[in-house]
């Protein structure tokens, strides 16, 4: 058996939806799940958008000390923090799964996974890195951007059964206890960089280059998209297995991501019908539903030192010394 799954909070349900729907109609023999970063006591869904997919509660999955890391970590670093657990629980809980693979929720399936699945009775992990080519401008994002965010996009990551895997996963679970920060000054962008020791420690990890697997807007420079007889292809030939759709928002539909300045859907009538889809499909599937709730593990951001002083530029000068004193 094979398990996929995708970690997200309620308000990202319907890319998670999409995605699973994908699954269902491409690879109806793999199982999917939705790890919840989120509560669900007191939600009541209405029957239209009531996910068909199961959702594990992330207080379901038996993190030690997970309050602590909830505490710790903003909500994006606390949905990435948490996925190597979810590997964890999925292997120990259900026997019979052979591979586990990761997709973030922003990913539409367009093929079956035929090709993954044979590269894990080959090895032990499979990995895409963000490009295949060198980036001939300075625009975002470029290879400058990628040795501090890694190497590999963790959008996607498989793994099959193994105890060299089941080593890693526990040193990775140990890694993102307390280092799955945005922190680029100190080499940490949440839980990618420790994913460039995965070929290091597990020998046997396929570094999947197919410009079919996890086409986004990262790689676009070196992948054009066509289609023929209902199939999308890459580079002509490649059929497209699965697209990323990192940083898009259907409320603004002529961006391509947010994440990007490289290239306007304007400009890429191959991307036309791609984006079409998947934001015909966000809405159906409820993406401005969902978007009303608010994740029961976010948490007022801090402030800062720097942002009090600022507020005090404006206030009486006496004031603003009496209050810097007790700093």
């Amino acid at each position: 058996m094979t398990i996929a799954f995708t970690i997200c909070s309620i308000n990202y349900l319907a890319q998670a939806r999409t995605l699973g729907d994908s699954l269902r109609a491409t690879n109806p023999d793999v199982r999917f799940f939705i790890g919840l970063v989120d509560l669900l006591q007191g939600v009541s869904f209405d029957d239209l958008y009531t996910p068909a997919f199961p959702m594990i509660e992330i207080d379901k999955i038996g993190i030690r000390d997970f309050q602590e890391m909830a505490d710790r970590y903003n909500i994006t670093e606390l949905n990435t923090a948490v996925k190597p657990f979810y590997f964890t629980y999925f292997f120990k809980h259900y026997p019979e799964a052979k591979n586990v693979i990761y997709f973030d929720p922003d990913i539409i399936v367009f093929q079956p996974l035929t090709g993954l699945l044979a590269s894990l009775e080959k090895s032990d992990a499979v990995l895409t890195p963000h490009l295949n080519s060198p980036i001939e401008d300075r625009l975002t994002p470029n290879e400058l951007h990628h040795l501090n965010t890694g190497i590999y996009n963790l959008g996607f990551v498989a793994f099959r059964r193994s105890e060299i895997n089941s080593e890693f996963i526990a040193w990775w679970e140990e890694k993102l206890r307390y280092e799955c920060l945005i922190d680029l000054c100190n080499g940490l962008f949440v839980d990618q960089n420790w994913m460039n020791f995965l070929p290091v420690f597990v020998p046997k990890t396929h570094i999947e280059r197919n410009p079919g697997y996890n086409a986004a807007y990262w790689n676009l420079h070196e992948r054009v998209f066509s289609k023929k007889d209902n199939t999308f292809f890459v580079n002509e030939n490649n059929p497209l297995i699965f697209f990323h759709y990192s940083g898009y928002d259907p409320a603004k539909p002529d961006i391509l991501s947010k994440y990007q300045d490289r290239f306007e859907l304007s400009e890429r009538p191959d991307l036309t019908e791609l984006f079409a889809l998947y934001r015909d499909s966000l809405i159906s599937n409820g993406n401005a539903y969902y978007r009303k709730f608010e994740c029961a593990y976010i948490k007022p951001a801090p402030v800062r030192r720097y942002q009090r002083v600022r507020k005090f530029l404006k206030m009486p000068i006496n004031y603003v010394i009496d209050q810097l004193e007790t700093f």
